[in-house]
């Protein structure tokens, strides 16, 4: 390993990026920190013609895949530490295979003593690289699905936990994600609806274009409105009127039927 760490990110949220630099900076803030990159086709490109990193810090689900066909496509001689909302099940077996993983949102101190493993891996005192094949396999498999049940948001100084069956919808406006809860409180939130969709589960929320996120138990009333579209009132209502994409309009009827 060189005398600077250089460190490879994988990451297509923003936010997460944004938020997962600054920690690395604090802990290490000699480390040079390429990224992020968002999407599989990026990575392999920039791993195609460049040296390997000696670490890196990669979101298991990023734009157009996951990181692991990045790996299967160049194996790496060096460790990675895995972000990921996947489920229980999955981060016992990526601890099995003497594999770091930090579960989103990143704690600072869970970062701190991933980059110590990883010193102590160079150091030959831990089992070094994790098997991508395996890992692979292990996501492969077909188990119970579980979806996200509550999200951390900040409220000024203060943190709060909101279940998911308190959220009405999720809203993009002026690049950033709001959550609006029943009872008609407003936050920032720290993920992407496409994010969003994939960690909720889709019997309780449904995409209804690029910029909602809605659940069952907000939507009011649904009619038809001027030109085919499908008009939403929600509760609480919304500061601009809510429709349906036309591309969307069959799914969200047999979703909204169900």
């Amino acid at each position: 390993m060189s005398t600077t760490l250089n460190i490879l990110m994988l990451e297509d949220e923003p936010l997460v990026a944004f938020s997962l630099l600054s920690l690395v900076q604090e802990i290490e803030p000699t480390a040079t920190i390429t990224g992020p990159i968002a999407s599989v086709r990026e990575a392999q490109e920039w791993l195609d013609t460049h040296p390997s990193p000696d670490l890196v810090l990669a979101d298991i689900q990023l734009a157009d895949g996951i990181s692991l066909d990045v790996f299967a496509h160049r194996p790496l001689d060096c460790p990675i530490i895995f972000t990921t909302a996947y489920n229980e099940y999955t981060l016992q077996a990526f601890k099995a295979n003497s594999i770091d993983y930090l579960l989103k949102p990143i704690d600072a101190d869970e970062l701190a003593a991933a980059l110590n493993k990883f010193k102590k891996i160079h150091q030959n005192l831990l089992s070094p690289l994790p098997d991508v094949e395996v890992l692979t396999q292990l996501l492969a498999q077909k188990q119970p699905i579980t979806y996200k049940d509550r999200f951390m948001v900040t409220i000024g100084a203060k943190l709060r936990s909101i279940n998911t069956s308190e959220i009405a919808y999720f809203s993009f406006e002026d690049k950033a994600t709001f959550l609006t809860t029943h009872e008609g409180l407003r936050l920032t939130i720290d993920y992407s609806l496409d994010k969003l969709t994939q960690l909720l589960n889709p019997h309780d929320f449904f995409r209804i274009n690029r910029s909602f996120l809605v659940s069952l138990s907000a939507i009011h009333t649904a009619h038809a409105y001027s030109g085919g579209k499908l008009k939403l009132d929600l509760a609480p209502p919304h500061k601009q009127e809510v429709f349906v994409s036309g591309d969307r309009i069959t799914d969200f009827k047999e979703w909204f039927g169900k």
